[in-house]
Order: C-alpha cells, then sequence, then structure tokens
C-alpha cells in the first residue's frame, strides 16, 4: 500500500499515512483540526528487465563486435598502412 504525505494549511503540521489506492484523502489535520491537503513528490523509478535500454531493441546485425584478440604483444612496425577518408557523397538525381 502507498504512503501519503499530508500537511495543514494552518498549522503546518506534516504526517504521512498508508492508505489504499480506494480510501479516501484525509481531510482534518490531528494537531489543530484544520485542513489538509495531500504533498507530491518526485518518484523514484528503476527499470530492471530488457526492453529500457537504447541497445536492446537492435538486431544482431547492428551491434558492434568486439575487438580481434592480439596474437603478438608488440605492435607490426613498418607495416603498410591505408588512410580512412569518408566515402562521397551521393549526387543528387538530375530531373528535366
Amino acid at each position: 500500500m502507498p504512503t501519503y504525505q499530508y500537511a495543514c494549511t494552518e498549522c503546518g503540521h506534516q504526517l504521512e499515512a498508508v492508505q489504499s489506492f480506494s480510501d479516501d484523502a484525509l481531510t482534518t489535520c490531528p494537531e489543530c483540526t484544520g485542513k489538509l491537503r495531500k504533498l507530491f513528490s518526485a518518484v523514484g523509478v528503476v527499470f530492471k528487465g530488457s526492453g529500457f535500454y537504447r541497445t536492446d531493441s537492435r538486431g544482431s546485425s547492428s551491434a558492434s563486435t568486439p575487438a580481434a584478440p592480439s596474437t603478438g604483444s608488440t605492435p607490426k612496425q613498418g607495416g603498410e598502412s591505408k588512410p580512412s577518408t569518408p566515402a562521397p557523397a551521393a549526387a543528387p538525381a538530375a530531373s528535366s
């Protein structure tokens, strides 16, 4: 059952009450018999399970692959390297 927080509008007394969803809200202050109002605060939400992360909905083809295991303790020296350049942008189709 949820716990609700109330504050008196006249004396400022605050209290917590454990109530069912179907119970009526408290209306009178137990200290001064003034009017109570319900206080609302931020609720902490924890998402557990699959489906809550960006990577959960991706297929196996778009998931990143792990790096290849290293076979030697030192990198190869003097090897030919190919500079990486971005692919050219597609030209817009000509219309007549």
